[in-house]
């Protein structure tokens, strides 16, 4: 499809140019943070608790701290995580996907074995047993939420490559003598990148989700760093005293996680030619 048409489709839909212009609009401004004012982590006993005004936009939390810049400084640790987690998810699930679906066999039975016991365990409480035991920063939280992110990407790309390994170009390369390696690097994965670019977009949003319920669980990114998850968490025992406190993080997430979905289904469109009407 040329870029003419696919400007059309994306254009066309009302729904899909708003949540793309929100999306610019959370990582822009999460991106833009170190422009606040204000310290995100900076404690002032004395402003606790307001309400919002012309000094604070949202408001401040249970310490005194901005809730607007906390909010910003949350998008980006959402983002980041969602994002590391989404790259290696993408890696690991397209890697695995391609080898078992092009190979067959014995190998694909393992692999896919391999997709299903991970498929099977609850993967919030297995991250929460593991991170008990190991250094509680990012980068651990990042490949927990890998760990289970790569399976659903596997799934996908294998279906994709049981049917582009029958395909006549597959063919006529296997009749060349190109090596099996070389096949699946330069046909069968430039084929995939649809279905991987959408399942990117799905998967983030879900890391997104993930990041936020366990930092709310409080096994997240650690207190004093400001996440999305971890401000809902101090937020809720001022629920009904001071609403803004739960509501902005809580908007935050549902925005982002909505446009991500919005958009891997809009890409989805774009980029599959038998979904183009």
């Amino acid at each position: 499809m040329d870029r003419r048409a696919m400007k059309k489709i994306f254009f066309s839909n009302k729904m899909t140019v708003i949540c793309a212009v929100l999306l610019l609009l959370v990582i822009l401004a999460s991106l833009l943070a170190p422009l606040s004012p204000y310290d995100p982590d900076a404690v002032n006993v004395a402003e606790r608790l307001q309400g919002m005004s012309g000094r604070h936009i949202l408001g401040t939390d249970d310490l005194g701290r901005d809730t607007f810049t906390r909010a910003l400084y949350g998008g980006r640790v959402s983002l980041l995580v969602g994002s590391a987690a989404m790259c290696v998810a993408v890696l690991a699930g397209t890697f695995i996907g391609t080898v078992s679906g092009y190979s067959g066999g014995r190998i694909d039975m393992v692999c896919m074995r391999i997709v299903d016991i991970f498929l099977s365990v609850p993967s919030l409480l297995f991250i929460i047993v593991v991170y008990a035991f190991m250094p509680r920063n990012i980068m651990t939280l990042v490949l927990m939420l890998a760990s289970f992110s790569w399976t659903k990407v596997a799934r996908v790309v294998r279906a994709q490559t049981l049917s582009l390994k029958e395909r006549d170009f597959v063919t006529a390369a296997k009749a060349l003598g190109v090596s099996r390696g070389r096949i699946i690097w330069r046909h069968i994965i430039p084929n995939l990148m649809p279905q991987v670019i959408v399942a990117a977009s799905l998967s983030i949003a879900n890391a997104i989700l993930d990041e936020s319920a366990l930092s709310f669980l409080g096994y997240g990114v650690q207190l004093p760093m400001a996440s999305w998850g971890s401000m809902l968490q101090s937020a809720q025992q001022y629920i009904l005293h001071n609403p803004i406190l739960a509501v902005v993080p809580g908007t935050m997430i549902l925005i982002t996680v909505l446009c991500f979905n919005v958009m891997g289904d809009m890409l989805q469109q774009i980029l599959d030619p038998k979904l183009v009407k």
